[in-house]
């Protein structure tokens, strides 16, 4: 925070000084929510857990004030019925979801009838000219494309609506296997859940890995997931078996020897499992492979030592278990969409 000076003469009369007379204090960043008649709490939901909720636990780790939030609507003051028989008013209206410095459309009314609000549509193209950041959930992007927010972008929604918005929107470049797009300014997410995602990665580009890692823990989700939308559309749901006990022991296992190499048998062997079995049972319990997993858990380990001025690539590929600095950025690019040196320049705390 910087600090503000006045120059005059003092009562002692030794000529000019520099009086500190207060700080300014740091700007707050103020996240707006759309809520509308009809929708799902849930994604709703997501957004107030991550930016409005108190988070005392992160302490010294935040260099600048957390979020502050406002839930808007068309009509503020106006009760709206929610998916599950209740209502909820929002206070505050579509000014102030213009002035927000992040902007946060959770879904619309319905997809499949094109109908957005022009109010809405209005409101999110002052808030893009102004400059704010510009995020959707899930059915969210219907409203991004109908304010013309991801002409010739690349951009998602949840597999259900993706032929739809290609369609509807043939300037967009729909991509639907993915949890999320980050086009700097605008941001789209897949199905509900993603949005999760998406909002762990907004506090990650705020606040760094480690405060979107404490994040993470407070939700109980993973930081950073691996892969895509496409692997959750036709997973089969089962029950937790007790047998599976010995998948989540490699997990924790694997997690305190991240550095040391590792391999299927071994994990297997923490499991107490053969290969096969384990090969198995890891899959239809998490949705990929054992390695595959192992390589995201190494490059979210990555984050908070690249956010730090200290250490080279190599060392820091090496510290978290990549045999050389090259499979450390082909892995980061396949997983982060960037480059190690480029997070590093665009996260690093005191990094030139």
């Amino acid at each position: 925070m910087a600090e503000q000076h006045v120059e005059g003469p003092v009562a002692t009369g030794s000529g000019p000084v520099a009086v500190t007379i207060g700080r300014r204090p740091e700007p707050v960043h103020d996240v707006a929510v759309y809520a509308f008649e009809g929708m799902a709490p849930f994604e709703l939901g997501v957004v107030v857990e991550v930016f409005g909720l108190a988070r005392p636990e992160l302490g010294g780790l935040l260099a600048a004030p957390w979020y502050g939030l406002k839930v808007c609507a068309d009509r503020p003051g106006t009760a709206l019925d929610a998916v599950g028989g209740f209502t909820l008013t929002a206070r505050h209206g579509l000014d102030d979801l213009a002035a927000a410095d992040t902007v946060v459309v959770p879904g619309v009314a319905n997809a499949f009838s094109g109908e957005v609000s022009a109010g809405l549509v209005t409101a999110l193209r002052t808030a893009h000219e102004r400059g704010a950041r510009i995020v959707s959930i899930c059915s969210g992007a219907f409203a991004l494309a109908a304010a013309g927010l991801l002409d010739g972008r690349e951009a998602t929604t949840h597999w259900r609506y993706a032929d739809l918005l290609q369609q509807r929107h043939p300037d967009v470049r729909v991509t639907p296997d993915v949890l999320y797009v980050d086009n700097g300014d605008v941001l789209t997410s897949a199905g509900s859940a993603a949005g999760i995602d998406l909002c762990l990665h907004l506090v990650r580009r705020d606040h760094g890995a480690k405060v979107a890692n404490s994040v993470a823990r407070r939700f109980v989700v993973p930081p950073h997931r691996d892969g895509g939308q496409a692997q959750f559309i036709e997973a089969a749901i089962r029950p937790v078996e007790e047998e599976d006990d010995g998948v989540a022991r490699s997990m924790r296992w694997a997690m305190d020897h991240l550095a040391s190499p590792l391999t299927i048998s071994l994990l297997a062997r923490a499991a107490r499992m053969s290969d096969r079995s384990y090969l198995r049972h890891f899959t239809a319990r998490n949705g990929t492979s054992p390695m595959r997993w192992v390589v995201t858990q190494r490059i979210a380990a990555s984050l908070p030592l690249l956010e730090s001025p200290e250490g080279t690539v190599e060392e820091i590929a090496a510290a978290v278990g990549f045999e050389s600095a090259a499979t450390f950025r082909h892995h980061f690019g396949r997983v982060m969409r960037t480059s190690p040196t480029a997070y590093r320049r665009s996260f690093g705390r005191g990094v030139a």
